[in-house]
């Protein structure tokens, strides 16, 4: 992705985004349940690499196929680029993990952006640890073969109720994780970025005393003048 986008993206929040995004019409990019493990981390921010899996067919999924080196869950871990987000659509099931530690730390130490799931990671406080972050719904063990069976990668999906296509941008913060259709996040990040420092002079003369009532929205006659002087003053 363009690395001027990725910069901007890393300063801006998930709530200012969705603002950004329902303005485009776009009111359904927030992933419903997901949750960060370790949102004391940067934001996450990188282009989609997806996972999506199946209800499980017992007789096609039982543990020995994972010593199938082409396994779609095994191949997704090592397959992912470095600077991406791996996506997992785990149906919104968190009863049987998506992955565990050793999977998620492979990511990790190739260099992943991040990994998000809107089913459970079996060894979360492992994962809690990681200086990547990660995403999920809640802990879940066993492993996914008891219910879930790795069916695709790399296609569309969802991952808590938000569309997910390859390349999309997957943005992560303390709150939760955003997908900025791939065409239009230049834009986004640009204007997020001009809302932040916007909602930054807001935020501030909120805790001074100041009624959001002509302020925020700013249709007090006074407030573009002040803004813009506060701006001048903060080198923003």
């Amino acid at each position: 992705m363009n690395p001027d986008t990725r910069n901007k993206l890393m300063g801006v929040s998930t709530a200012t985004l969705c603002t950004a995004l329902f303005k485009r019409g776009l009111r359904g990019q927030f992933m419903q349940d997901v949750r960060p493990l370790n949102a004391g981390l940067p934001n996450m921010v990188g282009p989609a690499y997806t996972l999506r899996y199946m209800p499980a067919r017992e007789d096609l999924n039982d543990i020995g196929v994972f010593k199938n080196r082409d396994h779609p869950q095994r191949k997704a871990v090592e397959e992912c680029p470095a600077g991406a987000v791996l996506v997992i659509d785990s149906r919104k099931d968190a009863r049987a993990a998506s992955a565990g530690g050793i999977l998620v730390a492979r990511l990790m130490v190739r260099g992943v952006a991040g990994v998000v799931t809107d089913g459970g990671f079996r060894d979360s406080p492992d994962i809690a640890s990681y200086t990547m972050p990660a995403y999920h719904s809640r802990p879940s063990a066993p492993t996914n073969l008891t219910l879930h069976q790795a069916i695709a990668i790399n296609e569309p999906i969802g991952c808590g109720d938000a569309p997910v296509f390859p390349g999309d941008i997957v943005v992560g913060d303390a709150e939760g994780v955003i997908v900025i259709p791939a065409h239009l996040a230049d834009e986004i990040a640009t204007e997020a970025v001009e809302m932040t420092v916007f909602e930054d002079y807001v935020q501030e003369k909120v805790m001074g005393g100041r009624s959001v009532l002509g302020l925020y929205p700013p249709t007090d006659p006074d407030v573009a003048a002040d803004f813009a002087a506060w701006r001048a003053g903060q080198g923003r």
